[in-house]
């Protein structure tokens, strides 16, 4: 956390400012609510936590954990993949799992003119991810895998392309493209936008977690608590106003991509996401397997220290 130096000359408590990161993803609901209302100055966690809140925006979940590790970052809403790899790097030190945020919301999507019917079709295609080593990513080479494929992180029967979600409609346009695995927005953009198909539509898997770095829940306990608390209302408030929530997010992905999103998008990207504050350890030790699977994940301690008690 960063503090200011002392207390101000008034006697007033020094503030705290809660670094937080999230994704311009419609996956990352909760965040996208909770940051447009900071804009707006009615600020969800600013009143619950009596901190500031700093937020941060990142491509992808590897960014954000290299962020933590060098802590630049305190909080983030994220996907379970770049958590499950940051837990093993740092031998189960640095991260920590707080709640659920969403599951679902992501999809295998495929080029009009592609002639994917099936995985069959898939050898020699152009797949891009949202970055290497993210959940998407994961879900691909471990799908791949399952369905024959030899692949690896350079090369194989696939070609894997990480490539950032806001290039990827681009690159559909103009066919450089033959499939994708990505989120929401960004796979009903492709579909509404470039005419792309859905291959494999995931609605299960932990898509979003709330997740910070080891030293948060160690040095600020009763602030972890209470942002988990905030969290859990948020998310039941989400779910009690849908018409107020789609609102917010709208003007915050307005914000965030310089563009306001058409309201069919945001409908169809929600309908396909399950706002949730759980964590599903059956998806995450799933996770693991896929990720052992492809290379990523060779050795992992026991999940059971990831969970904190707060």
């Amino acid at each position: 956390l960063l503090a200011s130096c002392g207390k101000p000359e008034t006697g007033e408590p020094k503030k705290t400012t809660l670094r937080f990161g999230h994704f311009p993803n419609i996956t990352h609901v909760q965040a996208l609510v909770a940051h447009q209302l900071s804009r707006q100055g009615k600020g969800w966690y600013e009143e619950r936590l009596g901190v500031d809140i700093e937020w941060y925006l990142y491509n992808a979940g590897p960014s954000a954990t290299e962020a933590i590790f060098a802590r630049a970052l305190d909080v983030t809403y994220i996907g379970p993949s770049p958590v499950l790899n940051a837990y093993a790097k740092s031998k189960g030190t640095e991260i920590r799992v707080l709640a659920g945020a969403a599951n679902g919301g992501s999809a295998l999507i495929v080029h009009p003119n592609s002639g994917i019917q099936s995985a069959a079709d898939l050898k020699g295609k152009k797949v891009a991810t949202p970055q290497l080593g993210n959940t998407q990513d994961v879900q691909l080479r471990a799908y791949l895998k399952d369905n024959g494929y030899n692949i690896t992180q350079t090369g194989g029967d696939v070609f894997i392309l990480p490539t950032q979600n806001a290039d990827q409609l681009a690159l559909f346009q103009r066919g450089d493209l033959d499939a994708a695995w990505t989120v929401e927005p960004w796979t009903t953009r492709l579909e509404l936008e470039a005419g792309a198909k859905v291959l494999v539509d995931d609605r299960e898997t932990n898509v979003t977690l709330l997740a910070s770095s080891a030293a948060f829940v160690k040095e600020q306990p009763e602030l972890a608590a209470k942002l988990v608390a905030a969290h859990k209302e948020l998310t039941q408030w989400i779910k009690d106003h849908p018409a107020e929530a789609r609102e917010l997010i709208k003007a915050e992905l307005t914000e965030l991509l310089k563009a306001a999103p058409k309201d069919d998008l945001i409908n169809k990207a929600l309908s396909r996401i399950v706002v949730t504050d759980e964590v599903s350890r059956s998806s995450l030790d799933q996770m693991v397997v896929s990720a052992q699977k492809v290379g990523f994940l060779k050795d992992i301690p026991s999940l059971d220290q990831l969970f904190p008690k707060l």
